[in-house]
């Protein structure tokens, strides 16, 4: 089933330098693909920022491939 990235990257001017952010966080879609390709799994991505959930990290691998 695809996410609907809509509902959950949102884009704020005066956040982030206007980046892409998730639900309103301070953490970028750029911080997760970043971790991503780090080598870190979503579990340790999760555990270390428990203000996430599984379906932002769907939502900022969407978004990257539009």
């Amino acid at each position: 089933m695809a996410i609907d990235y809509r509902d959950i990257i949102t884009l704020e001017p005066g956040k982030r330098g206007g980046k892409p952010c998730i639900r309103g966080l301070r953490i970028t879609v750029y911080d997760v693909l970043g971790w991503l390709a780090d080598g870190m799994t979503e579990a340790e991505i999760l555990e270390d920022f428990p203000e996430l959930e599984e379906k932002d990290i769907r939502a900022c691998l969407a978004f990257a491939g539009n």
